[in-house]
């Protein structure tokens, strides 16, 4: 299937329409206190999410009415649902896997806006709460059906906690990725799925005829649609000024890194990858401008710090940075 010129640009323009709002949100929600970041973990307890659905009703600019919260059930409305389903989904990973309390560590109340806009044709992370599109019905359908993408998007909250990566270049490319990473880690997780069986696709559950299969292919950077031209290696790295240079198309090399390392070691991505590269994103060393080489440096430092320094779990690492030519 091939894309005409305007579907092209309508596809990467989806993917980076909201990078500045998100950004800009992101430096604002980082430098909240504390105290105010510990808010949340007063109501609820540790382990459990506290969930609040909004329906924007087609509104960008205000807050829409709560139309489910926390223990309450399922309405007639399916985007609501679901998004109350799949920031459950998410919260639950990051707690059974990492032991992390919502996205701030701290027990933040997670907001999920959905029915933001007309036909929007994204979804994302604004730095306090998630919004979900509706899709146009043909490069998109609603995003809150999509687990990866809620799990992704909520990551971008994660790592503006953590490492706070800036972005832009690589470290905007590594941004991506890392959510990429945690994003399909959520699905696995929530299907009980091993390295072999997953599809290692990101977004397949949201896109239209014209992006089919995926939006993304970890496995296999550069084959997820016609529109895909993500590279799987260094020597093809695409130095561009578009996407906040090229952070949705780079993304590729740092996702084949992972689940190279993920497959060889084998049963769950979640076992041993995950908490290698969870460790990497919460490393003193990176820094918000850090680029590929030195995240890969810190997964192969973590895996000595976790499973020492010879281990399989290091010399895999090692691996998955040396196929995309990193290392």
């Amino acid at each position: 299937m091939e894309g005409t010129a305007k579907e092209r640009r309508s596809a990467i323009e989806t993917l980076s329409i909201d990078a500045s709002i998100r950004q800009a949100r992101a430096e604002t929600a980082g430098r909240r206190s504390v105290a105010q970041r510990a808010l949340g973990s007063l109501l609820t307890s540790a382990g459990s999410p506290n969930r609040f659905i909004h329906d924007q009703k087609g509104a960008t600019s205000t807050i829409g009415a709560v139309v489910r919260g926390e223990g309450q059930p399922p309405t007639g409305d399916a985007a609501v649902n679901q998004a109350y389903d799949n920031l459950g989904h998410t919260y639950a990973f990051y707690w059974d896997a990492f032991n992390r309390d919502s996205i701030d560590g701290a027990g933040m109340a997670l907001h999920g806006m959905v029915h933001f806009g007309t036909k929007y044709n994204n979804a994302f992370w604004d730095g306090q709460e998630m919004v979900f599109g509706d899709g146009d019905g043909v490069l998109f359908h609603s995003f809150t059906a999509s687990l990866d993408v809620v799990g992704h998007e909520l990551t971008h909250g994660v790592t503006q906690f953590e490492a706070n990566l800036v972005y832009s270049g690589q470290s905007g490319a590594l941004n991506e990725s890392i959510s990429d990473v945690f994003g399909s880690m959520v699905k696995q997780y929530a299907l009980g799925q091993t390295t072999a069986k997953a599809d290692w696709l990101i977004g397949p559950d949201c896109v239209g005829d014209k992006l089919k299969p995926a939006l993304r292919s970890m496995k296999a950077p550069g084959t997820a649609n016609a529109f895909d031209d993500q590279p799987a290696d260094m020597d093809h790295y695409v130095k561009t000024t578009e996407d906040h240079g090229g952070v949705h198309t780079n993304s590729g090399i740092p996702n084949l890194a992972f689940a190279t390392t993920a497959i060889e070691l084998g049963r769950h991505s979640w076992d041993k990858a995950g908490p290698i590269w969870y460790a990497a994103l919460r490393d003193p060393r990176i820094r918000p401008n850090s680029g590929f080489r030195s995240f890969a440096n810190a997964t192969i430092r973590q895996a000595g710090i976790l499973y020492g320094a010879t281990s399989k779990e290091a010399v895999a690492c090692r691996h998955g940075w040396e196929k995309v030519k990193v290392l």
